[in-house]
């Protein structure tokens, strides 16, 4: 089961054309729903303003190699090891989900434009990896849902107390869990229970793309953006925040 393409079997009863369109729109959705998010919170206008000021009040004017420098370190402390998290609990779980959805994500792709028919066999590699990379998700989302949520662990709220701002962590679990249901029954061979599996994961997963405007997906985006120009800004001498301290550091 692990090692055979799932995306490959769908052929039973869809065309491969229906998976590569799909996932183009959900790129779409993804991308159109941050500009959206952008516009309606004047974002955008918002970090333009704010840097076109901070740069009229810079100290010293930094080089290409000093913005590179820059770049790197945010890069390797915000985006590869989420080192803004102090609490290592709420790391392990982040990195588990980014890493384990970055490699559920590329090996979708892979699977369903590489190798989208049984006729062009699937290396047992990408199925694998597939399926290493939802179960990081599972592991560190519902981690994350039951346990460390700040109005779970911090306010004592039920796990099951949403609000708006858990529609990207339910979507998201809800769309790996039942692509790895499916998965299963699609193994036991019964084609009606598969449909209906199937489709109630492409429902949740459209869910999780689109909801983009409304959820915490954008964020992924602007964390880093917003770290860089942090940094820039505490290098050129612009920036008008204190430096905070270990005792003052406040829990994302």
């Amino acid at each position: 089961m692990f090692t055979s393409n799932p995306f490959a079997d769908l052929t039973v009863f869809l065309p491969p054309l229906f998976m590569q369109v799909y996932i183009v729109l959900m790129i779409l959705a993804v991308a159109i729903g941050t500009l959206i998010d952008m516009l309606h919170k004047g974002s955008a206008r918002f970090f333009m303003m704010d840097s076109k000021k901070k740069r009229a009040a810079a100290k010293r004017r930094l080089s290409v190699v000093d913005k590179t420098s820059l770049a790197l370190r945010t890069l390797l402390k915000e985006v590869v090891t989420s080192g803004e998290f102090c609490n290592p609990m709420r790391r392990i779980s982040h990195l588990l989900m980014f890493y384990g959805f970055l490699t559920y994500l590329v090996t979708t792709i892979v699977m369903v434009f590489g190798f989208p028919t049984p006729d062009t066999p699937t290396p047992a590699l990408w199925p694998a990896l597939w399926n290493i990379g939802a179960l990081m998700v599972l592991v560190g989302g519902y981690w994350f849902f039951f346990f460390l949520r700040v109005n779970v662990a911090k306010e004592g709220h039920s796990p099951f107390s949403l609000m708006r701002a858990d529609l990207f962590i339910v979507s998201l679990l809800a769309s790996v869990t039942f692509a790895l249901i499916w998965e299963i029954v699609q193994t036991a061979g019964n084609l009606r229970a598969t449909q209906i599996v199937f489709g109630i994961y492409i429902l949740f997963t459209t869910v999780l793309f689109i909801g983009v405007p409304w959820s915490k997906f954008a964020h992924m985006f602007y964390k880093p953006a917003a770290a860089f120009q942090k940094r820039v800004e505490e290098a050129n001498g612009s920036s008008n925040l204190p430096r905070p301290s270990d005792a003052q550091y406040i829990e994302r």
